[in-house]
């Protein structure tokens, strides 16, 4: 009986090391999860900060064990926000070190065009640095996105602006990339629908620096309010380029555009920009306790306090932390889209909206809040939510 004993302990642990060799990126003790994004380019504010915070949720959890067992071994490759890096860094972690997921990859263009062979090898995309809605539509089991997208923010910024603020001259400013492309389909879907047209618009490079023409045919236009596809130096730029015109015109930016590197400009610079975004950064003296701590540890690991891209990464850490709890033991890709699936009214620390996923929902959230810069900081300019 003994030796029937060992013989099916025995057994039983050949056939868990076996499926979870079976499985890339997944062993009997490490899961491993990549990430590529801007480390070093035009949006390294928010792909360090972003990656940063993930690293430090997953070695919080790995500190107290892991996830059913394993613990999360996490690369991350820079991308310099440019397309052929992407390419190189994605082939390098699904091909060489056979990351089982991807979490957080850094900008629209760079992941729709990785994601076509990532998907085709298995590999999950989840909470992509990006709020473009081809994060999760079309519906595939393997595409997650977080938060509202820059469709919803810009639909839901241009109701605003028009019913609330009686902007009648609508002008927009955006990157030629996909990304600037995305957030314009809500600029373009919203004017349609409430019969209104927009009276200029400019676009521009990413790697862009001169925006004095772009600026002179906004103003000729005369434009009472500048929705920008931008995101933080470009941001930046474009405001500058603006106010030193002597141009005293609302500029409504979204999610890619919320960050301190643009609220804190010196010389007030950036006073009065809106943006709106998916969810409210988190004051460094909060008094909630799990914040605080968040702030505290943050600031220890990285000699700062965390920005709006290092919460809305601790939030996706959070949520991919239970996923992978809910996949269980046995963990394979289809386990872990279920484990997703399952999150159901997730309220994260610093008081976003509620987050749900389902089988036919991939989308944490659609809620959008409307925030502007006050005394260096973004203040929130509406109590609750905006839409359309």
């Amino acid at each position: 009986m003994r030796k029937f004993l060992l013989a099916a302990v025995a057994t039983a642990a050949f056939s868990v090391s076996a499926q979870a060799a079976a499985v890339r990126g997944v062993s009997d003790t490490e899961i491993t999860i990549g990430t590529y994004t801007d480390l070093s380019g035009v949006t390294v504010a928010w792909g360090v900060n972003n990656s940063n915070a993930y690293r430090m949720a997953f070695d919080e959890v790995n500190a107290k064990g892991g996830i059913n067992g394993r613990k999360i071994k996490y690369i991350v490759e820079d991308n310099q926000y440019q397309i052929p890096r992407s390419i190189q860094a994605a082939n390098k972690l699904i091909n060489r070190d056979n990351v089982f997921l991807m979490v957080a990859n850094g900008g629209t263009p760079m992941n729709n065009a990785v994601m076509p062979e990532q998907l085709e090898k298995g590999v999950p995309n989840v909470f992509p640095l990006t709020s473009a809605r081809s994060m999760y539509e079309p519906f595939h089991h393997m595409k997650f996105g977080l938060l509202s997208s820059y469709y919803d923010q810009m639909r839901a910024g241009v109701k605003y602006f028009v019913d609330k603020k009686g902007k009648k001259n609508l002008c927009a400013a955006y990157q030629d990339t996909d990304f600037g492309k995305d957030l314009m389909s809500g600029v373009w879907d919203q004017t349609k629908a409430m019969e209104i047209k927009l009276v200029a618009e400019t676009t521009h490079k990413p790697t862009d620096t001169d925006f004095s023409a772009s600026v002179a045919k906004l103003r000729d236009a005369k434009c009472d309010v500048v929705f920008v596809g931008t995101i933080v130096r470009d941001t930046n730029q474009l405001i500058s380029a603006i106010r030193k015109s002597g141009w005293d015109v609302d500029i409504v930016g979204q999610v890619a555009s919320y960050d301190t590197a643009i609220a804190e400009v010196p010389g007030g610079t950036n006073e009065g920009f809106y943006t709106v975004t998916s969810f409210v950064l988190v004051d460094a003296d909060d008094k909630r306790p799990a914040v605080a701590d968040f702030v505290k540890k943050y600031h220890a690991l990285y000699g700062k306090d965390p920005n709006p891209a290092a919460q809305i990464g601790y939030t996706g850490a959070q949520l991919l932390i239970m996923g992978l709890q809910n996949a269980g033991k046995d963990l394979t890709v289809d386990s872990f889209v279920t484990g997703m699936e399952k999150i159901n009214g997730y309220h994260d620390i610093f008081g976003s909206p509620a987050i749900t996923f389902g089988p036919a929902k991939h989308q944490g959230a659609s809620e959008s809040f409307l925030l502007q810069v006050k005394g260096g900081k973004f203040v929130q300019v509406e109590p609750g939510t905006i839409g359309y």
